[in-house]
């Protein structure tokens, strides 16, 4: 090749090596978008990128999962030296806990009402009435007496019906039924218990029973094939509401509503009167819980002790007294908001 043919080649070469590199340096290829972080159920991401409080929120991962962001830029290996990093999404942090629902304020206008053993709501039709004359919005729970887990149940539901501070009352079971009913129950301002049973943690009807002699009532409950306790209707006046006129006890007795014999020895797994203030209306002259049990049972609770000389059934004997004690609780209740 001659001279001057050989120059000719090697200034070509020189263009296509110095264009090549003034590409190389003028083109750079865009790194790919980062990829969004997200959070998970019950996490609240830290303040970060806009791009990063406007992704959606994981929804499926399984507790102890990274994001899925997270997994896979842990999988990635790790960048060329030099080439461009993407910055790490920052720590997620753990949202709080809401906090307890706090107690509701103002006046206790709102009574719920919670019958026992052999008797329904119907009961309650008395004091019911008296209240209603006072002012009050009231409820009476018809409870199925099928076990303990389904009378507070039943009496939850109607709880939670309740708009505003309420005042939770049970005579004999159902007295058993607030005890559990009433506990965590931000709207229940206080508990008044009519003759009724109060028990602590882990406790019985029949633990409390067990306290005293038995009682003539007990004599005249039978159970039937299925397992419901009935009371003897020839008994029904004399031992459970001997105060009450007999034309009166001869329809109640017809109505009466067994109970499951087996939840006389349920226990309680929560106990309201420990949080709540009580009452405890104590019937003199009851031949179904003894007097002395009912004593022991409130003055356990440090409840405000009412006697009144009556028979078991003293929201049907004496229903006028039994709204009074229920009003002064209230207003007493209310003072204190």
């Amino acid at each position: 090749m001659s001279p001057k043919k050989r120059l000719v080649c090697a200034a070509v070469l020189c263009l296509c090596f110095a264009s090549r590199g003034a590409f190389a340096q003028t083109y750079t290829p865009a790194p790919a978008p980062e990829p969004a972080t997200s959070a998970a159920p019950g996490v609240v991401p830290m303040p970060g990128p806009a791009a990063e409080s406007s992704a959606p929120a994981v929804r499926d991962r399984m507790p102890g999962q990274a994001p899925a962001a997270e997994a896979s830029a842990a999988a990635a290996p790790a960048p060329a030296s030099g080439a461009p990093s993407t910055p790490s999404a920052p720590p997620a942090k753990a949202a709080a806990a809401p906090p307890a629902t706090a107690p509701m304020t103002g006046p206790v206008r709102n009574v719920v009402l919670v019958h026992g053993a052999f008797v329904d709501g119907s009961s309650w039709n008395g004091v019911v009435a008296k209240l209603q004359q006072k002012g009050y919005r009231v409820s009476s729970v018809q409870n199925p007496l099928t076990s303990l887990a389904d009378d507070v149940a039943a009496t939850r539901r109607v709880l939670a019906r309740q708009q505003g501070p309420t005042i939770l009352v049970g005579h004999s079971w159902g007295g058993v039924v607030i005890t559990e009913a009433g506990a965590n129950a931000p709207n229940v301002a206080g508990l008044v218990y009519v003759a009724a049973v109060a028990p602590d943690l882990h406790e019985s009807t029949t633990d409390l029973l067990k306290r005293a002699a038995p009682m003539p009532a007990g004599a005249g409950i039978t159970k039937d094939a299925s397992g419901f306790l009935w009371l003897d209707r020839s008994k029904y006046h004399a031992d459970f509401a001997a105060d009450v006129p007999e034309n009166v006890t001869r329809v109640l007795s017809a109505a009466q509503v067994p109970i499951a014999a087996t939840a006389f020895g349920e226990t309680v797994s929560q106990v309201a009167w420990k949080e709540k203030p009580s009452w405890y209306v104590l019937t003199t002259k009851d031949r179904a819980v003894s007097p002395d049990v009912e004593r022991f049972m409130a003055e356990r609770m440090g409840a405000k002790v009412v006697p009144i000389a009556s028979s078991h059934l003293a929201p049907v004997s004496h229903a006028g007294a039994i709204a009074d004690v229920i009003d002064r609780a209230a207003r007493e209740l209310s003072r204190q908001q």
